[in-house]
């Protein structure tokens, strides 16, 4: 590739990038996210190019610097977001998305589709009857508004030069040669771009601040780190249009004054390191990136550094600390970040999703934002929507969309025969929403009264199956592990609050332990010297409002309403099915099962382990939980 000097260079480039775009009469998207990855799609990719090699059919997997005549585009892209149905295949013109397809597809594939123009229809999505050949047609993504994600499974995610031929760094073109820094950040803050990482604080507002600090030396970080358990929506965009992060970055840094960038990635995003190097790489070589950025003397250079996989580090002084090498562990403050960040310079802080919205915001002005979504909160913003539902992938839709919609027409309802009982939003730093709270628009302001909070966007949805007693020592389990220790109220106090949980969920629990969970959790609350010490009793908080009765029911009745907590669960054979055929005394590895043959067996509970290998084993369905 050529270096890009001046503006024209980069539009004639543009140019020749999406003639080279439209000599691909047909694509073939195999999904290159982590998870499809994992479930064999590279190999999947490279085994239709060898199958279309050898049937002479003329096929790229990068833009030809020289197009000539129709090929075959075989793409790696980004997550298409449907994860549970991976590995993914997407077929264009058409808008065919093929899922679950095994490499013994391949050929069928080849001869049917390429070659044909037919859609496989065992491989098409199916539900209720009805088969779905076009991606955009199924329930899960015709309910999304996919901005931020909107590249993600439509682009090679490896290519500089794709990005740049869909329109990609025209934002970036704009900010350089027709608006000022204060137009940029003016436009910013008309937009009301809020954080995505969690606070949901003005974006605009920050980039402001960090402007006005007169030190001459100033920092862009982005947070990668992400550790919610089951969160991956900026992994998704690191790995599937880094590009679009890099442009966000490079604008921030022109808006602000700055000539240094870093973006911190948890080292456990081994993919989304090597795209984002990747495309790094390719754009210091075409001028984008460096010390001269197009021709304009402006510099902006960006740099990777992966953390060990601390949840602390998520915490924006903690994670500059571990940037410069010390030990990842919050600050007081002030001073703020962006008075005194990164070696001790002013600092823009924001996530990876937040950066990625920036490019349309200028693209397409402040006005046409702000009408996508509630006034205070406009936007889209990418979930995780993972847990006892239906369809479980990454989502996108409008601010202001309702928990209902997210679960029940994205999420295509509940899984089997369970009845919805509750949604972790936010993470270990969120809580729990329940049936009361299903028609409440997901928006900062909105959460914030019902003492939620959207977080970096983690859904897990809870049926009638889940121990939310369980569920609270589980945030509670990893918000401990996670604690740096720096302060007493974090270090000590989620260390008790959860030995009381675990107490609890083994049957031990004591009258008054309700009450001591809620006076600790006000206490760390009110103290903890950061934001995650301070949500960590979150999860216990909201379970105890909405679910109190079953708190009450392991401490007080020895039982878990919801028969998961396994030390409070008793097995009994009821003797009127029991046939006496001794199958679960011969399974049972205490010895606890007695009786006689043919004649109705017993189970002595002071032996009984809890197990369950006597149900397992009853041909009869004799034993029940009790």
């Amino acid at each position: 590739m050529v270096k890009l000097k001046s503006r024209e260079d980069l539009i004639r480039f543009r140019e020749e990038c999406s003639a080279a775009l439209k000599y691909e009469s047909k694509k073939i998207l195999v999904c290159g996210g982590t998870g499809c990855v994992a479930g064999g799609a590279l190999q999947i990719r490279d085994r239709l190019k060898e199958l279309l090699e050898k049937d002479n059919i003329p096929v790229e997997v990068e833009l030809a610097d020289e197009p000539h005549g129709d090929v075959v585009g075989l793409k790696t892209s980004g997550c298409h977001g449907f994860c549970e149905m991976g590995p993914l295949l997407r077929i264009e013109p058409q808008g065919w998305l093929y899922i679950k397809v095994k490499i013994d597809d391949c050929e069928e594939i080849v001869e049917k589709t390429i070659k044909g123009d037919e859609c496989i229809e065992r491989l098409s999505y199916k539900q209720n009857g009805v088969t779905y050949q076009k991606q955009e047609d199924i329930p899960f993504y015709k309910k999304q508004t996919r901005l931020v994600l909107e590249h993600c499974g439509h682009i090679n995610a490896t290519s500089i030069k794709e990005y740049i031929a869909i329109g990609g760094y025209t934002a970036l073109e704009k900010c350089l040669w027709d608006m000022t820094a204060d137009e940029i950040i003016d436009e910013v803050i008309a937009s009301n771009l809020r954080g995505r990482g969690g606070g949901g604080f003005p974006m605009g507002k920050k980039w402001k601040s960090c402007q006005r600090q007169k030190d001459p030396v100033k920092y862009i970080v982005c947070n990668g780190d992400e550790g919610d358990p089951g969160a991956f929506m900026d992994r998704s965009i690191m790995e599937g249009d880094p590009n679009r992060l890099l442009e966000g970055m490079i604008i921030a840094g022109i808006a602000i004054g700055s000539s240094e960038g870093y973006i911190y990635v948890r080292a456990e995003y081994p993919l989304a390191v090597e795209r984002l190097r990747n495309a790094i790489a390719q754009a210091e070589e075409i001028g984008i990136l460096g010390d001269d950025i197009l021709g304009t003397g402006k510099a902006f250079h960006i740099h990777i550094n992966r953390g060990a996989g601390a949840f602390v580090c998520g915490e924006g002084s903690a994670l500059t600390q571990s940037i410069e090498g010390k030990r990842g562990m919050p600050r007081v403050k002030p001073p703020r970040t962006v008075e005194q960040g990164l070696f001790e310079k002013p600092t823009n802080l924001n996530n990876v999703e937040t950066y990625a919205n920036v490019p349309m915001v200028i693209l397409n002005g402040a006005d046409w934002y702000r009408g996508i979504g509630p006034e205070n909160s406009p936007g889209t913003k990418a979930f995780a929507l993972t847990g006892n539902i239906n369809n479980t992938g990454l989502i996108e839709v409008p601010m202001g969309t309702t928990l209902r919609e997210v679960i029940f027409d994205v999420g295509g309802g509940m899984r089997g025969d369970g009845k919805f009982k509750a949604v972790q939003i936010g993470g270990p730093s969120g809580g729990c929403l329940t049936e009361k709270d299903l028609d409440i628009p997901l928006d900062f302001d909105s959460l914030q009264k019902v003492g939620a909070m959207i977080g970096s966007g983690g859904l897990v949805v809870m049926d009638d199956h889940t121990c939310m007693v369980e569920v609270a020592r589980f945030f509670m389990n990893f918000t401990q592990n996670e604690s740096c220790g720096k302060c007493v109220p974090c270090r000590e106090g989620t260390k008790r609050m959860l030995e009381i949980l675990e107490r609890i969920v083994a049957g031990n629990g004591r009258d008054g332990d309700i009450e001591l969970l809620e006076e600790l959790a006000d206490t760390i609350s009110h103290t903890a010297l950061c934001g995650l010490g301070k949500s960590a009793p979150s999860p216990i908080i909201s379970t105890i409002a909405n679910f109190r009765e079953e708190y009450e029911a392991h401490i007080y009745d020895k039982k878990c309403p919801a028969g998961q907590c396994k030390k409070l669960v008793s097995y009994t054979i009821d003797p009127e099915l029991c046939k006496g055929c001794s199958k679960c005394a011969r399974n049972c590895p205490v010895s606890a099962i007695e009786g006689v043959i043919k004649s109705p067996y017993t189970i002595d509970q002071d032996k009984c382990i809890k197990c369950g290998a006597c149900v397992s084993n009853c041909p009869f369905k004799a034993i029940k939980e009790v």
